[in-house]
């Protein structure tokens, strides 16, 4: 991939401590990931340094109230729900789904990666439009990962990269794709 123009217009200079997002655009930052990537996953590491951006996606590893309370604060400030008790509503709903969703089902890390890979699946349209291209290497390791960031001391952990640029016309994939017959993935009712 090549650098991509514009995607820094907005970016804070130098290292500044995330919560959820990592964007890499220095070579510095893309070295440290790619060499962090874990021994099985070496291959990946051409990609992140070739790459305009590498994003690691983080989950939280918990969800503590004090998060919960700073999200309806925010919503708050914001004027989300200019009615005061849709939001007294909203935030009851809130808090029964993911009651539900710690002791019903047992799956809010699940339900919280989810909602990651969703970001992650809005980046990608997004840099679409933008005319870039966004690639998910999903081959590295979570752990070593996490310790070449410090990300676990923040209360996440890696969950995606997001690779951004544009591809090298002489690197492109220019063999068939081999897909199964739309009738085999899809029922059409």
């Amino acid at each position: 991939m090549r650098a991509a123009e514009g995607l820094d217009d907005e970016a804070p200079q130098g290292e500044v401590a995330a919560e959820g997002f990592y964007v890499l655009a220095t070579p510095e930052g893309k070295e440290r990931l790619a060499t962090n990537l874990g021994e099985r996953f070496r291959d990946n590491a051409e990609k992140i340094l070739n790459a305009s951006h590498t994003i690691i996606l983080t989950t939280r590893a918990d969800l503590p109230g004090t998060h919960l309370e700073a999200v309806f604060a925010k919503e708050r400030a914001a004027g989300r729900f200019p009615d005061p008790a849709k939001q007294e509503l909203w935030e009851s709903m809130t808090r029964d789904f993911l009651s539900l969703r710690t002791y019903g089902y047992k799956d809010l890390n699940h339900w919280m990666e989810k909602q990651t890979y969703m970001a992650m699946g809005l980046t990608m349209m997004a840099a679409a439009e933008l005319g870039v291209e966004a690639t998910p290497p999903e081959g590295f390791d979570p752990t070593s990962v996490d310790k070449a960031f410090k990300i676990r001391e923040s209360g996440h952990t890696t969950t995606v990269l997001l690779t951004l640029g544009h591809p090298d016309p002489e690197r492109v994939y220019t063999t068939p794709i081999s897909r199964f017959d739309t009738a085999q993935l899809f029922t059409f009712m």
